[in-house]
């Protein structure tokens, strides 16, 4: 399986706003055959039509919030041999599916997880990390230049994260896909215990990026302020029952920790008392309901009805690099956007004469932006001053995306 046939996955409830984007970074994908499962509600197909590359895409309806079940739909009609999987408020770097895919070649892995970047586009919000039955997370020292094969031990399964994350094809559809007791919480941790407990290996791929977005959901805030811990509660009652021989002591620790992060917020001036009274409630309830949800015995998956339908828009050449100052920004994001929209890819790099930290996102018009100033840092971590004259400093971000991004090895820019 040197280069698999993948099926990118995307599920969509309530996001109708930030789809289209998701689609577009994932048309800009630098991989030679993968196809696009959409499975969405109606507003977020709506939202979709007027893509120039829309007839290319599987495309399921489903408006029910359930994200497990949502997911099989998908893996129902996907005929790659590998099922990756990314938010629909999220974009991949173009190279992402080349690395996410890499570790399959070797025949004991049967998923493989990518690094998640925050919305700054810079910082990453999760790296490798293994999970206990409890459903508790712990970082994974890995390399951040390769790709790591990872055996489970000590009882935590490796975990991957939704947003970026691939399984192969067979296995996930023999296993009967997620479990659709997890209607938004744990789908992916419970599908990561299970394939331990079926002896299989997971790869890390730092490389394989992809930005999240965070955006508003049914279930949060644009701020990130909880709306209902509902599924939280629930999810998590139905994951302990299931990998933690129901032992429930955890959910106290849990509980604690939702109304410390709901106190959080008050104390930001986000919520009001009587809404920490209420969200936990609502934890309260969701974790009564988990105790007692039914738990189906799942099914295997059938092969898909239909064959593979590969993406016809590909990238018709190197991706471009452009560059310019703060008062340039207007002429060099259209100079970008011609580039885009006759089917090519492009990065901008607009830095201000001041220390302002950078930030990278992708635009409606389809081109990488990073922005900041000449002398600010990039890496969070770095020194927040960087004493560097312009063609420099681009050059030394170049270099640092060039691997993710896709650039040319000789890169110029205007």
């Amino acid at each position: 399986m040197s280069t698999p046939t993948v099926s990118v996955i995307v599920v969509s409830r309530g996001r109708a706003a930030d789809l289209p984007l998701c689609l577009l970074g994932i048309s800009q994908l630098d991989y030679p055959n993968f196809e696009v499962v959409l499975v969405a509600d109606s507003d977020g197909l709506s939202a979709v039509r007027e893509l120039l590359f829309f007839d290319d895409l599987k495309v399921i309806e489903f408006n029910e919030a359930n994200i497990s079940a949502a997911r099989n739909l998908g893996i129902a009609e996907a005929a790659g041999e590998v099922v990756a999987f990314i938010d629909d408020d999220a974009v991949p770097e173009p190279t992402w599916l080349n690395y996410l895919t890499a570790g399959f070649r070797d025949p004991d892995v049967a998923a493989a997880g990518g690094f998640v970047i925050g919305r700054n586009g810079i910082s990453f919000q999760w790296k490798a990390r293994s999970v206990d039955v409890f459903g508790e997370a712990a970082a994974l020292e890995v390399a951040e230049d390769q790709i790591s094969v990872l055996t489970p031990s000590n009882g935590c399964a490796i975990k991957t994260e939704g947003t970026n994350m691939a399984l192969r094809r067979d296995v996930i559809a023999q296993m009967g896909g997620f479990d659709p007791a997890f209607r938004f919480y744990l789908d992916e941790t419970d599908v990561n215990f299970r394939l331990m407990y079926a002896g299989y290996r997971t790869a890390i791929a730092p490389l394989a990026q992809v930005h999240h977005g965070y955006r508003a959901s049914a279930t949060r805030r644009s701020d990130r302020v909880p709306t209902d811990l509902f599924e939280i509660g629930a999810s998590l009652a139905v994951y302990l029952r299931k990998h933690a021989s129901g032992n429930f002591e955890t959910l106290v620790r849990a509980r604690h920790d939702q109304r410390r992060r709901v106190l959080r917020h008050m104390v930001n001036g986000l919520v009001e008392p009587r809404d920490v009274r209420r969200l936990l409630a609502s934890f309260d309830k969701g974790v009564a309901v988990g105790k007692s949800r039914e738990i189906l015995v799942i099914r295997a998956i059938p092969n898909a009805a239909t064959g593979f339908q590969p993406m016809e828009r590909r990238p018709s050449s190197d991706h471009a690099v452009l560059a310019g100052k703060r008062s340039e920004l207007r002429r060099v994001l259209s100079d970008a956007e011609t580039i885009v929209k006759e089917g090519g890819r492009a990065s901008a790099f607009i830095f201000s004469t001041s220390a302002r930290a950078h930030k990278v996102r992708f635009t409606n018009g389809g081109v990488w932006v990073q922005s900041g100033g000449l002398f600010g840092r990039s890496i969070r971590s770095g020194p927040r001053y960087l004493l560097n004259k312009r063609r420099k400093r681009i050059s030394k971000e170049v270099k640092r995306l060039a691997m993710v991004r896709g650039f040319p090895t000789k890169s110029t820019w205007g």
